[in-house]
């Protein structure tokens, strides 16, 4: 543990998928009843978090998308307040990230989860990016306006797919978020909407909280088609500590998923597809946490799960940060080229 303590705490460890509770957040500087707050950061090494402003699937009418565009906007502001410049810093790209880190500093970024918060206007990505978004994720549950999700809604009138992939606004989006330098985050999307949008944008794509189909058949997860998708074209999977993309959840009740098999996913990925191509991440608070790995006081836990697997201090801050940072440098620097 010693080894692990020590790489672990010179390791920019970053989860790339935490959600908040809305309305009414808690005071994350406090001792809370969420998995993610600051003082369990600092207890688990966790260094850097992307926050997310998450907003569920409902009814495309008018009420139900200027709701969810409003709810996104404000949850992207009351995430900015979590930052105070000083012990927390507010990051949008990765030299920032680095320069919190050197600084001794958590690192406090931002993203958009479910597209259909756009409210089918593509020039509301400005906002957000002015805002501190990094991603958006395309889709949540449930088919939107921009592309067919992978677990389709029945109780919104969705069928199997809508689109057959990515509609033309949602291959607008894909472009918009190119010039913007956002990054595209294909987790919850079908895997036609994935391997079209792999296809389509300039900068590789991302899975922030997926795992691995050939070891836990969910149609959250990505198969191998898709993880091939993801190395030939420079992307990522996040691979996540959701026990039920794990393993097998067993009739009525949860699967027995542990760090060890998060690990086994990670594992697998890398041996597919290579370690350039994997990161990890936790979907705390949004229905992630396993034992081991059960808030972000026991983050060192993934750490120490690497080391005895073989896994180095460069290895693993490729997993930790350094893949996802690859990325949205990647990002940045293509937004400045246009």
């Amino acid at each position: 543990m010693t080894d692990a303590a020590a790489i672990h705490a010179a390791t920019l460890t970053l989860d790339t998928h935490i959600d908040i509770r809305w309305p009414e957040p808690p005071d994350a500087t406090t001792e809370t009843d969420r998995r993610v707050d600051f003082p369990k950061m600092l207890r688990g090494g966790l260094k850097a978090a992307v926050f997310i402003a998450y907003t569920p699937q409902g009814r495309r009418d008018a009420e139900g998308l200027t709701a969810a565009a409003t709810r996104a906007d404000a949850m992207l502001r009351h995430i900015r307040t979590r930052a105070n410049g000083t012990t927390r810093h507010f990051c949008t790209t990765a030299a920032e990230m680095e320069a919190a880190q050197a600084a001794g500093a958590l690192c406090v970024l931002s993203a958009v989860e479910n597209g259909n918060a756009l409210a089918r206007d593509p020039s509301r990505l400005a906002l957000w990016r002015d805002l501190g978004a990094i991603y958006l994720t395309l889709t949540h549950d449930g088919h939107n306006d921009l592309a067919d999700a992978a677990r389709p809604k029945p109780d919104l009138g969705d069928g199997v797919a809508e689109h057959g992939g990515l509609s033309e606004l949602g291959r607008e989006v894909v472009r918009e978020l190119n010039r913007l330098g956002m990054l595209v985050d294909v987790s919850h999307s079908a895997k036609t909407t994935m391997m079209q949008a792999a296809e389509l944008s300039q900068v590789p794509i991302v899975a922030t909280h997926s795992c691995c189909k050939a070891l836990c058949d969910h149609p959250r997860n990505l198969d191998d088609e898709q993880l091939d998708m993801l190395r030939a074209t420079g992307g990522l999977v996040q691979i996540t500590a959701l026990d039920g993309f794990l393993r097998p959840t067993p009739p009525g009740g949860k699967s027995p998923a542990t760090v060890k098999d998060m690990i086994d996913h990670v594992d697998y990925a890398v041996s597919r597809i290579g370690i350039d191509h994997v990161g990890l991440s936790s979907d705390f608070d949004g229905g992630g946490g396993i034992p081991g790995w059960g808030d972000a006081s026991q983050t060192m836990n993934v750490t120490a799960e690497l080391i005895a697997r073989g896994y180095g201090a460069r290895e693993i801050d490729l997993l930790w940060s350094g893949n996802f940072r690859r990325l949205m440098r990647i990002a940045a620097s293509a937004a400045e080229a246009r």
